[in-house]
């Protein structure tokens, strides 16, 4: 008899296989008066077994590798009720493993005829399996029709004397096959979001026996970092997940993660994390003109092109997914106070709204730059809230533009205090879980230290952004150079990093072949201005 678990999140993160058998099959099984049974470490024996647990809808269970049921595995059995072990590639002694509670014991070979014949199953023929490709085979089996699994090294039905005698053991007579199963209902509400790690293998095949749907992270244990994942959390929405593999283990926010894959907002490129899956490759200014940048020197369908054009190049020399991009200077430094008298011209949200909704139908993700002179960052950025609300829009904070009372642009270099900084990032991070939101991008502009004034403190625990520094001075490549490696320097972890390259200022203007070649770490994200 399946059943779904009582809560929203199961977490099965046991390192032994026994264990985490034993804890599928807690969380998805009430009873089972059949159960299957492999030896730890027979990768043979796993996944013919596989087979027949998912072809019976029973669970499947992991011997211990010294012999015997083990207590672990014993009390798993007495618990489901289970009067009939068929246990997979042991024959002989492995009849004597489960004597406990009067259960029967039916011992075959790993062999698919003898499997096929002590259960009735009709097994399908399968490719073999190589060695880490078990997880998913398993995943992938149909509970109507399973295939019989094998490993690359072992041959098929009836290649060796093991394996005819298992056929043998398992048709000798009526006593040797497993009783017909009433299959439980599926547990079609149910989805086990599983890493793929090695010890896994048989929850999985006990969630395919209980007809749960299993999706692979293929080690990724963050729903937001596959774009499969957070489509089928999306459409299925399914009542309760269980996150099984090791990997899991000691992985926070779990929960918030899961509903924000669930919201099924992706980022360009797909996905709901940036990095390393993607590169970014931005124009940078502000839309109408073309002093501040490549960004304003066309209009907004030639922009989008533009940005297209100018990332292109950079997909043949990355592994990531490339994405243009644009960064738009939302509030520009003034020379001016203005009625406010905070030395900054703020862009109204509705006049960038166009550019901000066009950018993300076409794929290009956006990020909105302030230059907030004599007020702080936290002001300014609340005033785009509408925009940052948006999955593909992120936020750069400029601290060159961030003045004193007493000071004025052109005049002085700007800086900021990491307290500043770090009440954007709580604010931001916040806003994003809030709206299950994809991770965003939090870009803080500098190219000198002084910048941003005890930045070893930034806050970078905040899993909702990808806090980037980004290395935007301009002159000869030697200097840039330098300020690229002294940057580096004692920087907080985890960031993510950015270059600028300037086609009026940079002596000269490297290419994208000499960016991916010669800035080392390669940036994340590459702006031209």
């Amino acid at each position: 008899m399946t059943s779904a678990p009582d809560s929203a999140l199961t977490l099965v993160a046991d390192a032994d296989p026994v264990a985490s058998a034993v804890s599928v099959s807690r969380a998805l099984f009430d009873r089972s008066t059949v159960a299957v049974v492999a030896r730890d470490g027979d990768d043979a024996a796993a996944l013919l077994g596989s087979a027949a647990a998912v072809g019976l809808g029973v669970p499947l269970l992991v011997q211990p590798a010294g012999g015997g049921a083990g207590e672990v595995v014993g009390a798993e059995l007495d618990r489901l009720g289970t009067t009939v072990v068929l246990v997979v590639g042991e024959t002989g002694a492995a009849a004597t493993s489960f004597p406990e509670g009067g259960r029967e014991v039916v011992a075959v070979a790993a062999d698919s005829a003898a499997v096929e014949a002590a259960t009735g199953l009709d097994l399908a023929d399968a490719d073999p399996v190589p060695a880490d490709g078990g997880p998913a085979a398993v995943a992938a089996l149909d509970p109507q029709h399973p295939a019989a699994l094998r490993p690359v090294d072992v041959g098929g039905s009836g290649s060796s004397s093991t394996a005819q005698n298992g056929a043998q053991n398992g048709a000798e007579d009526g006593d040797a096959t497993v009783p017909q199963v009433d299959r439980g209902d599926p547990l079609t509400g149910t989805m086990v979001l599983a890493s793929g790690s090695p010890e896994s293998l048989a929850g999985i095949a006990t969630a395919r026996a209980a007809g749960a749907d299993v999706r692979l992270t293929g080690g990724q244990t963050d729903p937001r970092g596959s774009a499969d994942v957070v489509t089928a959390l999306s459409q299925d929405r399914p009542d309760t997940v269980v996150a099984l593999g090791a990997d899991f283990a000691g992985v926070q926010g779990l929960n918030w993660k899961l509903r924000t894959a669930v919201g099924g907002a992706q980022l360009p490129g797909g996905g709901q994390l940036l990095f390393p899956q993607h590169m970014m490759v931005a124009l940078y200014g502000t839309p109408g003109t073309g002093a501040l940048g490549v960004l304003g020197e066309q209009g907004l369908p030639e922009s989008i092109q533009r940005a297209r054009d100018t990332a292109a190049p950079y997909q043949e020399l990355v592994d990531a997914t490339v994405v243009p991009a644009f960064e738009i200077i939302a509030t520009v430094a003034s020379s001016a106070a203005g009625s406010d008298g905070d030395y900054s011209a703020e862009s109204d949200v509705e006049t960038l709204r166009p550019w901000v909704e066009a950018a993300g139908q076409a794929g290009v993700y956006v990020v909105l730059d302030l230059q907030p002179g004599r007020t702080d960052f936290l002001t300014q950025a609340r005033l785009y809230e509408p925009l940052l609300e948006l999955p593909h829009v992120g936020l750069a904070l400029d601290p060159e533009w961030r003045l004193r009372p007493d000071q004025v642009h052109l005049t002085q270099i700007g800086q900021v205090g990491i307290e500043e900084v770090n009440q954007v990032v709580t604010w931001l991070a916040d806003l994003t879980r809030d709206r299950a939101l994809p991770q965003k991008l939090l870009v803080l502009h500098q190219f000198q230290v002084r910048m941003i004034v005890d930045r070893e403190r930034l806050d970078t625990s905040r899993e909702e952004l990808a806090i980037m520094v980004h290395a935007d001075g301009q002159g000869t490549q030697p200097m840039k150079q330098d300020t690229w490696q002294v940057l580096h320097q004692d920087a907080p972890a985890p960031l993510s990093w950015g270059w600028k390259n300037f086609y009026d200022e940079d002596s000269p203007t490297l290419t994208p072949e000499q960016t991916i070649a010669g800035v080392q770490p390669n940036p994340q994200l590459v702006t031209y201005q």
